[in-house]
């Protein structure tokens, strides 16, 4: 019944996302606007400070937006972290007729043993023609397991690895809002090792679970992008629908041959007609599941490990594992203060994997939360996000620039 019911709503989702007619879109949300009624960090900083600005830019002439985060907060994974997050959002074309692409580059330390160098882009070429996407990172990251399926809240063991990731992808426009293109994915888990009784024993899982075992992946993926957003940092009105299929043969290295599906949707619907003011319901729905049975454990799908470590604000990262995941996630977006300083927002999710036995969703785990929205950057319309999420045995802090989806 579960797995009929979120597999219904992860189709409908994504179908809406097709649905969108998405004529006017680039047009009406892409024009460079006028910002002088709005308020950020930067000109409360230029105020308290009384700094001076430089004359006034003319519309695209400034070329790159920087958003700098210095801060100590929770890290993915649980425990506190020095973390500095630096997002560049910058333009490779006209307008108003190219996205904003933007870097992100979040190094973080938790003065033990944590520590980690994740570099994301998403580079949007002129007029949109191509669009080109990168996930770099290397950790240091030891982090709990709760086994395969809901598990048990008590039950959970240390793994110690590090890991090196680098995915990188290129997709070529179709038609308007249209991509496809290739990727190349790899996952390098180094020395895995647990206490005793080991994670083989712990987990009851063959693949990748070996003390001291090293597990590579290495794969080509064909990726489908249907995207009418024009600013992933913060996405107003549009749809998203982002399909990738990874295959990663013995030949290019991997130790075992395994075979994956991630169908990831999302929708933003403004609930007011005002173009300066936030009030926006936001959907997010994921499905990422195995397509055969010789995965490495770590390379399972669990809860917080989708592309961009977001989901599952409220749970602790990896508390789900399974040989399939399917993720939703609603969100209230909503500003407090007419210069767009400040706003709130709240959310819910719900998370299902498959259970060991029989590889069947059987439980939904839900989660709900709040936030504080700052305004760091008017012009690339950065926040800083401040949540606050539980669920049933945890609850947690998360700190992000942008929004979590």
């Amino acid at each position: 019944m579960i797995k009929n019911s979120i597999l219904s709503i992860l189709v409908l989702t994504s179908f809406s996302a097709f649905a969108q007619n998405p004529s006017n879109a680039i047009s009406v949300n892409n024009v460079v606007r006028d910002t002088a009624k709005k308020t950020d960090l930067i000109d409360v900083a230029k105020s308290v400070f009384n700094i001076k600005g430089r004359p006034r830019l003319k519309p695209g002439e400034k070329k790159v937006f920087f958003s700098l985060l210095p801060i100590g907060a929770n890290v993915p994974g649980g425990g506190r972290a020095l973390i500095t997050s630096t997002s560049a959002g910058f333009y490779m074309g006209e307008r108003k007729s190219t996205n904003i692409s933007n870097v992100t580059f979040t190094p973080y330390w938790n003065l033990k043993k944590r520590f980690g160098l994740p570099l994301r882009s998403n580079l949007w070429l002129n007029e949109n023609k191509w669009v080109i996407q990168g996930d770099t990172r290397f950790l240091v990251y030891p982090q709990y397991t709760w086994g395969l399926g809901s598990g048990e809240e008590k039950n959970n063991m240390l793994v110690d690895y590090k890991y090196v990731r680098f995915y990188q992808s290129a997709l070529r426009r179709l038609k308007p809002y249209l991509y496809a293109g290739v990727g190349y994915n790899l996952d390098y888990f180094i020395n895995v090792r647990t206490p005793d009784p080991g994670l083989k024993a712990f987990t009851g899982y063959d693949i990748g679970t070996e003390q001291g075992e090293n597990s590579f992946s290495s794969g080509v993926s064909l990726n489908l992008l249907y995207d009418t957003r024009n600013n992933d940092i913060n996405p107003m009105p549009g749809s998203y629908l982002n399909v990738v299929v990874r295959n990663n043969p013995k030949f290019l290295g991997s130790k075992t041959a395994w075979k994956s599906l991630y169908i990831d949707a999302r929708k933003y619907i403004k609930l007011n007609t005002k173009p300066h003011q936030q009030n926006t319901l936001a959907f997010w729905s994921y499905l990422w599941t195995g397509l055969s049975s010789d995965i490495p454990y770590l390379n399972l799908p669990s809860i917080g490990w989708d592309p961009y470590n977001k989901s599952g604000r409220g749970v602790d990262q990896n508390r789900y594992r399974g040989k399939g995941l399917i993720y939703l996630e609603a969100e209230y977006r909503r500003d407090i203060t007419d210069n767009g300083l400040f706003g709130f927002v709240v959310f819910a999710n719900a998370t299902s994997v498959t259970e060991p036995e029989n590889n069947m969703f059987k439980k939904l785990h839900p989660a709900v939360g709040s936030g504080l929205r700052i305004k760091f950057n008017k012009t690339s319309n950065t926040n800083i996000g401040i949540d606050y999420g539980f669920s049933k045995g945890y609850s947690g802090f998360a700190l992000n620039l942008g929004e979590a989806f």
